[in-house]
């Protein structure tokens, strides 16, 4: 974000990103200035958002698959797991690399290419090295972090004709 911040000339921002240690990453300080940066590249939740409201909160209330009990669990999970200091530390000290290398299981890996939140290129190499019976990685190469909301027919299209028969046929790599 400090590249694209400088090449963008945002010194407001550079300013910003100067309060908070990179080297200590802990919870308050990560949320209090992940998110604008990030909405404001479109490299967060979605790679168009403008707000949480319009980006997120609707689309999911929206959405006519959620019943409204897990549309109100989505929030109170996300609540729970940005205020949950705890979580959240075992969450970043947990390298799934060394601690889930083998599944028994398929595994589909849904990407945006824009997607900073969860690095593009680490789960690129995770999926590489992870040893499933049969596993598929998709690239939405108009998405960031939300590829269900942002590109909804082309997720569709992958959970029917890939995800619910058990193959990989449409994935980027097998």
């Amino acid at each position: 974000m400090i590249e694209q911040f400088t090449r963008l000339g945002d010194k407001r921002m550079l300013q910003e990103f100067k309060k908070y240690s990179i080297s200590e990453i802990n919870m308050p300080s990560y949320y209090s200035m992940r998110d604008a940066p990030m909405h404001k590249l479109g490299i967060g939740t979605t790679h168009k958002m403008k707000s949480v409201i319009s980006g997120v909160f609707l689309p999911i209330m929206l959405h006519r698959e959620y019943t409204l009990s897990e549309k109100i669990i989505i929030w109170r999970g996300k609540f729970l797991t940005t205020k949950t200091y705890d979580l959240w530390n075992k969450l970043v000290a947990t390298d799934l690399t060394k601690k889930v290398q083998r599944l028994d299981i398929p595994v589909y890996f849904f990407h945006g290419i824009y997607d900073y939140t969860v690095s593009y290129s680490l789960a690129k190499d995770y999926f590489e090295e992870l040893q499933v019976p049969m596993k598929g990685f998709y690239t939405f190469e108009q998405s960031a972090h939300s590829p269900l909301f942002e590109e909804p027919k082309k997720m569709q299209h992958i959970l029917q004709e890939d995800v619910l028969v058990g193959v990989n046929n449409l994935a980027d790599t097998k």
